[in-house]
């Protein structure tokens, strides 16, 4: 059948909304009707030919006992689905009592095999039954999709003398007509379609840049395409055709194989109906509902393509909550390996989750295929830009740049989208880039490639030409500069967050009023030094040298006898000494928790390690960036082979590893914090194990760091801390170094 025939079936059907439901239900609801209807009455056509064959299988089957009938009813009606009932809706049309139409009518209903049901159910399509019966439009409804002038049937009709009268609708013609209303009825509705519903120019642009870069590399076999976010399943559909014509192009024989998930019953529904009316039934059930992020119906799959235009700005929360809250979330697409990091995070904030939809299609990419995995996916600007370093927004980014596999992002036109008019984006990624691309990213600025609308489409008001998207796809596969197109090199995309600490600035001022208040509450022993002070910090303006200050008020002090903490603080070469006991004494793995920005501590550790033979590993997301910076700025030596993996230190034997830490503060959610609880994922204390505090506690945080001492004892690690051993000496100048200087 031509695609005038097919448009003029639509729009018969489209009609029948007008003509029957109109008064009944407001033009928004009209699709719960009518979507439903159409499915049934294609189905109904398709198994009419083997009706009676069903029938008596059913009662064969029945007679024998047999509990699993699904196959062999399928088999004999030759389709993916059947019908058990008694009726066909021809039956039902010459019911003349509301009342016994219902009734035959729900019968009729409950005799679809199990996948026909879940659309159903979806749907809702039986809670519309009541208000059809009461209105008394059920029987005009189905007398209407029976009109001898049209046909659902994928056989023709022919009349009195045996000549066709209607051409037969394929299973491609079908899929075509109710596509085609699917599109008017989110079009009329579109401000709910824009959550579910792609505009068709925006998915045919997405399918192109994800295939056409391959399209010479496709062989004839079998190919996965994935949608985490399907919707009514437009862009899978798309993604079919548009394989499957570049296969022929290219005279390959290819089978693709459709996947999709989505959490909205009705346009999961609509997905699954879509495929049924095409023939497809082994797709259809391959659509899957339920949300991905927290119930992902696909696990262990691989996919060779995949594209999404995931909800943006909407909370996942509850999603969120039932995977066990952020900070007690274990699913391994979200808490990874990444950059020396066991528990690298790539969780974002529960108030969107676009990214997160893109982390689980990276999750599912294929690794040792030729092609690997290509993805595409619309996100908003926020994805671009949202998140602290460290957070999750901006570890997703980081985790893509540094594996290398973003190769563009496109900027579209504003007012792209049904329900949203603001700036939106193509990502396009893949683990499998050409050599050209290695190490750079293509920005292209698609803002002024449109035509206006004749009449907007809610939110929507422009739309990409068939040229438009030509011409994208053509700056997309020649990679070069021009005034549209820019290329960065990856590094140019990332950042570092440093914190720059300006030189400590004291001013002192004490007043008359402060000195009574302090003589009120202080021992009198302090009362003399008080007034030496304001003495010398006294006035009517603040002292803002605190050096001079301070050695007005120590000349003050020697007059009556008071001094200052007397000595040196000692050097950091104790501590080579120090560590040097330790690393000989220790019978099993040593833990160094020091702090991260303790460049030289690092430096000291590594230079025990090479002395006494061990490998050095680190854990914590700061301890590790601060090394690799170190590292490369040439602030930190540490000799090759001797700095390893944290996966591959712990299956070393435990005398031959060192694993340096941070959590010297005894923070609970820090390393060592979760290692003192058990409660660390990657690995836990062992017997024998020596944990060394290379610190001071930070005044006030002393009993966090003496509860964690205890609880590493309580757990049979041997802890060693200064004063116990001279593992850490103090950053704070004594009474000689203050002097010095004066």
């Amino acid at each position: 059948m031509n695609h005038t025939g097919l448009n003029w079936i639509a729009g018969f059907i489209w009609n029948i909304a007008d003509d029957v439901v109109r008064d009944v239900y407001v033009r928004g609801k009209y699709r719960d009707v009518i979507l439903p209807m159409t499915v049934i009455r294609r189905l109904d056509a398709v198994l009419e030919p083997t009706k009676d064959r069903v029938l008596k299988m059913k009662e064969q089957l029945d007679k024998a006992k047999i509990a699993n009938q699904h196959a062999a009813l399928c088999q004999t009606a030759g389709q993916a689905f059947y019908n058990t009932s008694p009726f066909t809706l021809r039956d039902l049309k010459a019911r003349a009592k509301q009342q016994q139409l219902k009734a035959d009518f729900e019968a009729y209903l409950d005799g679809f095999s199990p996948n026909v049901q879940e659309i159903l159910d979806k749907f809702k399509f039986r809670n519309q039954i009541p208000t059809l019966v009461e209105a008394d439009i059920l029987g005009h409804l189905v007398e209407k999709f029976l009109d001898s002038s049209i046909n659902l049937s994928p056989n023709p009709v022919f009349d009195a003398e045996g000549k066709e009268r209607l051409p037969a609708l394929d299973n491609h013609g079908m899929g075509t007509v109710f596509e085609e209303l699917i599109r008017r009825f989110n079009e009329e509705n579109n401000e709910e379609a824009g959550e579910h519903f792609t505009p068709r120019d925006v998915v045919r642009l997405m399918a192109n840049l994800i295939f056409l870069p391959v399209a010479d590399k496709i062989e004839s076999g079998t190919y996965l395409v994935y949608d985490g976010a399907c919707g009514t399943g437009g862009m899978l559909t798309v993604a079919e055709e548009t394989l499957a014509e570049l296969a022929k192009q290219h005279s390959k024989d290819v089978s693709v194989h459709l996947y999709g998930q989505e959490i909205n019953p009705e346009t999961y529904a609509i997905s699954k109906a879509d495929l049924l009316l095409k023939g497809e039934g082994e797709a259809a059930e391959n659509m899957k509902y339920g949300s991905t992020l927290s119930a992902d119906a696909f696990p262990s799959h691989e996919f060779d393509f995949m594209l999404s235009n995931p909800p943006y700005g909407k909370s996942w929360k509850t999603d969120q909550e039932r995977m066990g809250g952020k900070g007690d979330m274990r699913d391994p697409r979200f808490i990874i390996t990444h950059g020396g990091d066991p528990e690298y995070n790539l969780i974002t904030r529960s108030s969107d989750g676009q990214l997160m939809f893109l982390v689980n299609k990276l999750a599912k990419m294929k690794h040792n295929t030729p092609l690997g995995s290509r993805i595409a996916e619309v996100h908003n600007g926020s994805s671009l830009f949202t998140g602290d370093a460290g957070q999750g927004e901006s570890n997703i980014r980081r985790w893509i740049i540094e594996n290398d596999w973003l190769e563009a992002i496109i900027a579209l036109p504003l007012n792209m989208f049904y329900n949203t008019g603001i700036a939106t984006y193509i990502w396009v990624l893949t683990n499998r880039k050409p050599n050209h691309r290695k190490g750079k990213v293509q920005l292209i600025d698609a803002t002024e490639m449109f035509q206006p609308l004749r009449k907007n489409l809610g939110k929507k008001n422009c739309e990409f030409s068939e040229e438009h998207i030509k011409r994208i796809c053509e700056m997309f596969l020649a990679f070069e500069e021009n005034e549209r197109s820019k290329i960065f090199p990856n590094e140019a995309l990332g950042y570092w967050k440093i914190t720059v600490e300006r030189p400590l600035r004291l001013a002192t001022h004490v007043t008359p009023e402060k000195l009574v208040a302090f003589k009120k509450t202080a021992d009198g022993k302090l009362h003399k030094p008080a007034e030496l002070l304001a003495g010398v910090a006294g006035g009517p303006v603040r002292h803002v040298d605190f050096n001079a200050v301070q050695q007005r008020f120590e000349s003050a002090l020697k007059k009556i006898d008071i001094k200052l903490k007397a000595g040196w603080t000692p050097s950091e070469a104790v501590i080579d000494p120090a560590f040097d006991d330790v690393f000989r004494q220790a019978p099993g793995r040593i833990l160094v928790a020091t702090f991260a920005s303790l460049i030289s501590r690092i430096q000291q550790v590594a230079n025990a390690a090479v002395r006494h033979g061990r490998k050095m590993a680190l854990v914590g997301t700061s301890m590790v960036e601060n090394v690799k910076m170190a590292q490369k700025l040439g602030y930190l030596t540490v000799p090759d082979g001797t700095l390893i993996p944290t996966d591959e230190a712990l299956r070393l034997g435990p005398s031959k590893v060192v694993i340096m830490t941070t959590g010297t503060q005894g923070e609970p959610s820090s390393i060592l914090g979760r290692l003192s609880e058990g409660r660390n994922r990657q690995f836990d204390l062992m017997e024998n194990d020596t944990v060394v505090l290379s610190s001071h506690p930070i005044p006030g945080n002393e009993e966090m760091v003496h509860r964690t001492i205890n609880k590493l004892l309580q757990r049979g690690a041997h802890v060693i801390y200064d004063p116990i051993a001279p593992v850490h000496v103090s950053g704070h100048a004594s009474a000689e170094e203050i002097r010095a200087p004066l």
